[in-house]
């Protein structure tokens, strides 16, 4: 979280446009939760076209414990984390939100992931919320932090730090100091608050005991977590007209290699405008007269020759590899 201050001039977001494409492109499977998660904030700090009207604006949405709690306004308490006061404090969040986010959602799954999100804004802006309210109540602490404003999302992202070193072994590098990687959300903490000008300490803090309350409670209940019950039935909801249009089309699932495909009948013979080798059973077009991946011929009818198919059963598979490779300089 950051507390108020003025917008610096706009740059940066192309830099962070570059850095997302280029690390989704490396991956094989693109986590979409962490890319909607990007989306969403970088568009509610631009604010294009009809969102300008639609959004609430920044001043609607601070993070105040004394306005929450008088006038119990939920929109503060959830909207905040997703506001930002300048393009630096959004591309900085974002940058650890794409990595810290990629590597979370890749090994626990998208549904379960977009759970523990919603789970830890809730119980990072909770937590913050309790610790201003004890400050008040048991050390007359109200200035700093019971009248606080402050907005952005790295609370969460201290909590999603917690939980992504809290089995780590190993050592990281936070801010040119070397420390424990399951203690480096504390370090990080520290330094911030004491070398970044105008950071929300009591917003850090609560998303760092969210992350901790989190793990706590995962280890704690071993039945299945109740949001993540109700996503995964809400995405089976979205997903099912998605399922009859494919099941109308009769979508058949295969293993494919090149332009065919491998496995099934290995009868030889002409099928929706394929021919299926015996020997290698690759699927070749009706109109090669031999087989694309091992160079078994066939007859007129779709057979295979028999002089070709026992040279072709011969062949390893490794060699079926190489004479690809040289057929086709691939």
């Amino acid at each position: 979280m950051e507390r108020g201050g003025r917008r610096v001039s706009r740059g940066m977001l192309p830099l962070l446009a570059l850095h997302a494409v280029n690390e989704y492109y490396r991956l094989e499977r693109k986590p979409p939760v962490t890319a909607g998660l990007l989306v969403a904030n970088t568009l509610i700090y631009l604010r294009p076209g009809v969102l300008d009207q639609v959004l609430p604006s920044l001043d609607e949405v601070w993070f105040n414990p004394h306005l929450i709690l008088k006038h119990r306004d939920l929109k503060r308490f959830f909207l905040s984390a997703f506001y930002h006061i300048g393009e630096s404090h959004l591309v900085y969040n974002m940058m650890s939100l794409l990595w810290k986010g990629i590597q979370l959602e890749t090994s626990m799954g998208s549904v379960e992931f977009a759970s523990m999100t919603l789970a830890l804004v809730g119980m990072s802006q909770g937590i913050t919320l309790l610790l201003a309210r004890a400050l008040l109540l048991f050390f007359d602490y109200e200035r700093a932090y019971y009248h606080e404003h402050a907005v952005g999302f790295s609370g969460v992202l201290f909590a999603m730090k917690v939980i992504l070193n809290s089995q780590s072994e190993n050592y990281t590098y936070v801010h040119g100091l070397i420390v424990p990687a399951r203690h480096a959300a504390w370090a990080e903490l520290i330094l911030i608050q004491m070398f970044v000008p105008g950071v929300s300490f009591l917003g850090h803090l609560g998303g760092i005991l969210a992350g901790i309350l989190y793990l706590r409670l995962k280890s704690i209940y071993s039945g299945p977590d109740p949001l993540t019950t109700i996503i995964r039935s809400l995405t089976g909801i979205v997903s099912w007209p998605l399922k009859i249009v494919r099941s109308l089309f009769h979508f058949r699932h295969r293993r494919f290699s090149g332009r065919g495909a491998v496995g099934g009948s290995r009868s030889g013979r002409s099928v929706s405008g394929v021919w299926r080798c015996s020997a290698c059973t690759f699927d070749n077009s009706e109109w090669l007269n031999e087989c694309e991946m091992c160079g078994t011929g066939r007859d007129g009818d779709g057979l295979l020759s028999v002089r070709h198919s026992n040279e072709a059963r011969d062949l390893s598979l490794e060699e079926l590899r190489r004479r690809r490779i040289e057929r086709f300089g691939r």
